[in-house]
């Protein structure tokens, strides 16, 4: 297994940006997808971004598209989120999360950090 712990989280106001980094150990990093998840409070857990072991592919939720960017360093074992443009309906705890597939589904995900709050003002 691999274990996850995310940072970078806090308050910033609509329009803001905030970066999210992911550190992993415990396996080989670069053998992981490595994904981004949020849940706000009263909502189901949402698929944000996911990328190739490599880096080389990645896939946003049409909710962050144009606005997030996700990255990894494997070299760092470290994922990314780069959020721009935030709204407040970003407002969540985002998870960090490596699986072996190529998904944006939750299920395929079986190591999960212990999430960081993210909380975007009006």
């Amino acid at each position: 297994q691999v274990q996850l712990v995310e940072s970078g989280g806090g308050l910033v106001q609509a329009g803001g940006s905030l970066r999210l980094s992911c550190a992993a150990s415990g396996r080989t990093f670069s053998n992981y997808v490595m994904g981004w998840f949020r849940q706000a409070p009263g909502k189901e857990r949402e698929f944000v971004a996911t990328i190739r072991r490599s880096g080389s592919n990645t896939y946003y939720a049409d909710s962050v598209k144009g606005r997030f960017t996700i990255s990894r360093d494997n070299a760092k074992s470290t994922v990314y989120l780069q959020m721009n443009s935030l709204k407040p309906e970003d407002t969540a705890v985002y998870y960090c999360a490596a699986g072996g597939s190529y998904s944006s589904s939750y299920r395929d995900f079986g190591s999960w950090g212990q999430g960081t709050q993210v909380t975007v003002s009006s």
